[in-house]
């Protein structure tokens, strides 16, 4: 037979558990309830990133792959889509701090950003790429890692790590926007900027002083995927069959067609 102490602690146990199951169901609510009840599906989109979600300063709409298909995950879910825009170093805060539902902006899928966010299957995968002047010296990625270059990357993205980890005598420029790899090797403060596929064939094809280095075999392949806040795992679900879906009926392919992104199609 219970105790008396114990009969009190197990009633003040149960009041406790009963007040705060409300509120925990508030927060577990999922984002597939809340965006379909609301109408409204906000996007978290780096603004800059070329062949995936890029304002075209000529025309300052945003161009690219993940701007198609996240009208078409709006679409799926009879939502009005809103863009957030954010950044390689602030997108996990804004998507913690609930600025947006998603993330759609090939993001790279690394062990150590999956300890702060979930992400969906992949859909791209990309190796790093140098971009460097036509008439400059270096020819073969070998050439990259040597003393006195000055290599150039963007800050928070996932060549940061992998270039430090695997550059033993050049230099090593993290550049938060505004300031861009790009401007710097034109502007010749940087020897090379390392990049991913998107950025680097667009870039080549707009830029006619840049030349393309790539690996003598794939480095630093990265599964690119959307990404969500963690604990939801409703609305990860739901994002997971969307990348299945429009691998099935051609969608992704068809987009990744337009925007020159073929050979990078995730299996």
């Amino acid at each position: 037979m219970m105790s008396r102490f114990a009969r009190l602690l197990a009633a003040a146990c149960a009041v406790t558990v009963g007040a705060t199951l409300p509120a925990a169901a508030q927060q577990r609510e999922s984002k597939l309830v809340t965006v379909t009840k609301s109408g409204k599906l906000r996007v978290c989109q780096v603004p800059t990133y070329y062949g995936i979600s890029f304002r075209n300063p000529k025309t300052n709409e945003l161009e690219g792959i993940d701007v198609d298909l996240s009208k078409e995950l709006a679409k799926e879910l009879g939502a009005k889509l809103e863009i957030v825009e954010t950044g390689w170093v602030t997108f996990i805060a804004d998507l913690q701090a609930n600025k947006c539902d998603i993330g759609m902006f090939a993001v790279g899928a690394t062990l150590k950003r999956a300890q702060a966010v979930e992400f969906s299957d992949p859909y791209l995968q990309s190796g790093v790429y140098a971009i460097v002047k036509k008439d400059s010296k270096y020819q073969n990625w070998g050439e990259i890692d040597q003393a006195g270059n000055r290599i150039a990357v963007t800050m928070g993205a996932f060549m940061e790590p992998y270039m430090r980890a695997n550059t033993k005598k050049a230099d090593i420029n993290a550049l938060a926007p505004p300031a861009n790899g790009l401007s710097e090797v034109g502007a010749g403060r940087a020897d090379i900027y390392v990049t991913d596929y998107p950025a680097g064939m667009r870039i080549i094809k707009e830029f006619d002083w840049a030349r393309l280095v790539a690996p003598t075999e794939p480095l630093g392949i990265t599964p690119y995927s959307y990404v969500v806040a963690p604990g939801d795992q409703i609305w990860l679900n739901y994002i997971n069959l969307f990348v299945r879906t429009i691998k099935l009926d051609g969608r992704l392919k068809a987009y990744a067609a337009k925007h020159e992104l073929g050979p990078i199609v995730a299996p």
